[in-house]
């Protein structure tokens, strides 16, 4: 009883800055992509990135480098939207419908809805909708669509199957909504525009214990209105923020290790009241499916720190050993960043992940497979199974699962 009472009570103002700004900031990430989508022109309607990502065309922290990205934004304060989804046969495809705190509330597609297709409606969370209608948190839903790609010969097929994936509703003008500031701002700025995206979108009655833990700092459901602090209530506000800056950048941030490798926790993607783990993955993995979708993992890396710095590595999977999916799995390269985010980066061969559909690789006589990661070729007959990394600088291999079976 004890230790469900003080897990209500409320924080000193430190603890109190420090968890209200982990739970800001996949408001503050998601309203930022939210604004640079209004200047592509709509909302109500996706946008399909038609080629893979590279070094020269990524938006977002640890992108795949296996589908054709999807995305858009829907406004629902004018009513319901529909989504049509095309028949995508054996090709993997799935449509993701993020709330404002990044949680995957519904996927279509493959693992869902299954490969005909079909037609859905969303509906914000209050107002006329069908009966059959999916009911979004939030009146602003993240939808980020995925789209199978097996190699540069496969691209127009792709192409074909994305282009069906579409939004139909009340197109409107991108106005009326809050423009955050960065990440970076001071923290009466953040506070102030997590409040405004609070008051814009409001919270789940699940976060009142939230608020009543942070009630120190003057943020509420309503919106951020904080007291007059003294000089030296203002520090321990500084001292707070930066804690929890520290803490989002975490390369083992909200994961368990197994066996050399980290995975994340079960509620990825959906995160309940776990503030801290999901501010974490709006640093470093934003906008990442649930466990049943795909399971993201990586090495431990040198030290235990996340980060690989050597010059080489072998990846082996053992005879009958491959990887139990339903769909795919690759393994992807990424630099890492002082501020614990992750982006592809050149190479000599252009290739920034290989997986179970890379062109020409090659098995063993025994059916394993080793994949060669290093900064420089691995040498006569391994160029196949060559995973290049950065020529200089911390690195990380990310390896993904899609539709991975419970084994």
């Amino acid at each position: 009883a004890r230790a469900s009472a003080a897990g209500r009570a409320p924080l000193p103002l430190s603890q109190a800055a420090k968890l209200a700004w982990l739970y800001g900031l996949p408001m503050i990430e998601t309203a930022g992509v939210r604004a640079r989508t209004a200047r592509l022109g709509t909302f109500n309607r996706l946008y399909h990135q038609t080629d893979l990502v590279t070094p020269a065309n990524q938006k977002v922290t640890s992108p795949n480098n296996d589908t054709l990205y999807s995305r858009g934004f829907l406004d629902l304060r004018q009513g319901p939207v529909a989504l049509t989804l095309p028949a995508s046969g054996e090709r993997y495809l799935s449509l993701a419908l993020m709330d404002i705190w990044t949680n995957n509330f519904a996927i279509l597609g493959t693992r869902t809805t299954g490969p005909d297709g079909g037609r859905f409606i969303v509906a914000g969370p209050s107002g006329p909708a069908p009966a059959d209608a999916i009911r979004a948190p939030s009146d602003f839903v993240f939808a980020l669509g995925r789209t199978l790609v097996d190699g540069p010969a496969d691209l127009v097929a792709a192409r074909a199957v994305q282009a069906a994936i579409m939004a139909t509703g009340p197109e409107r003008p991108p106005v009326d909504f809050v423009t955050p500031v960065t990440r970076n701002a001071p923290w009466r700025d953040y506070f102030t525009s997590v409040g405004a995206l609070l008051a814009e979108n409001p919270p789940p009655a699940t976060d009142a214990g939230f608020f009543h833990a942070v009630r120190a700092l003057g943020l509420t459901a309503k919106g951020f209105d904080p007291p007059a602090f003294t000089a030296e209530q203002e520090q321990q506000i500084a001292e707070g923020v930066a804690q929890a800056i520290r803490t989002a950048a975490e390369p083992r941030g909200g994961l368990y290790a197994a066996q050399g490798w980290v995975y994340p926790q079960a509620n990825l993607g959906d995160f309940g009241q776990d503030y801290v783990f999901r501010g974490q993955i709006a640093l470093t993995g934003l906008f990442g499916l649930p466990l049943a979708e795909a399971v993201y993992t990586r090495p431990v890396g040198d030290n235990n720190s996340g980060l690989l710095h050597g010059e080489r590595y072998r990846l082996t999977f053992p005879p009958g050993q491959m990887l139990p999916v339903d769909a795919f799995w690759s393994l992807t390269m990424y630099a890492a960043t002082p501020d614990g985010q992750f982006f592809l980066t050149p190479n000599a061969i252009d290739r920034y992940a290989i997986g179970d559909r890379t062109p020409g690789l090659k098995y063993g006589p025994d059916g394993g497979l080793d994949i060669w990661i290093s900064r420089r070729p691995p040498g006569p007959g391994r160029e196949n199974n060559w995973l290049p990394a950065p020529a200089e600088g911390p690195y990380i291999v990310s390896l993904r699962a899609y539709l991975p079976r419970s084994d």
